[in-house]
């Protein structure tokens, strides 16, 4: 999963921010790696936004183009969002979904947090509660996507 950040000039920094992810911005300096430093911020809000339990935006289907980043994010980080946002589609609480699964609804709580440990097994068993297929994909790196 990616979002698209935009990139622009303040001064001898350059700014990046998130369209998709309101209030989600950050500064490189000269030299710094600006691919990383916008993963880290992305990544910091969205797992905020989590832990305090809101549903951050998914990313849009924004294009490519000059001054536009695409910043992918970490895979662990990636299910839990889309496990809060298939929940919440279904219109479903944490409650309801941990019934589905047999499980308490701390442990839905800590499935959707980014400080837990994903283990397959119960993600197989959220995904088929939500009626959703649970894919995993290992892609080499070294082919364009």
């Amino acid at each position: 999963m990616h979002y698209v950040a935009r990139i622009s000039r303040e001064g001898r920094r350059t700014l990046i921010g998130f369209p998709d992810c309101p209030g989600c911005q950050t500064f490189t300096v000269p030299g710094e790696d600006i691919a990383s430093v916008a993963r880290e911020a992305l990544e910091s809000w969205l797992e905020a936004e989590l832990k305090y339990g809101e549903a951050p935006p998914a990313p849009s289907a924004r294009s490519k183009g000059a001054n536009r980043l695409t910043v992918r994010i970490d895979p662990a980080l990636a299910v839990r969002l889309q496990m809060r946002w298939a929940r919440l589609k279904q219109g479903w609480s944490q409650s309801e979904l941990a019934t589905r699964v047999g499980v308490t609804r701390q442990q839905i709580s800590l499935l959707e947090s980014p400080d837990s440990n994903l283990t397959l097994a119960t993600l197989e068993k959220v995904a088929s509660a939500l009626n959703l297929d649970l894919e995993i994909e290992l892609r080499d790196r070294s082919v364009a996507a």
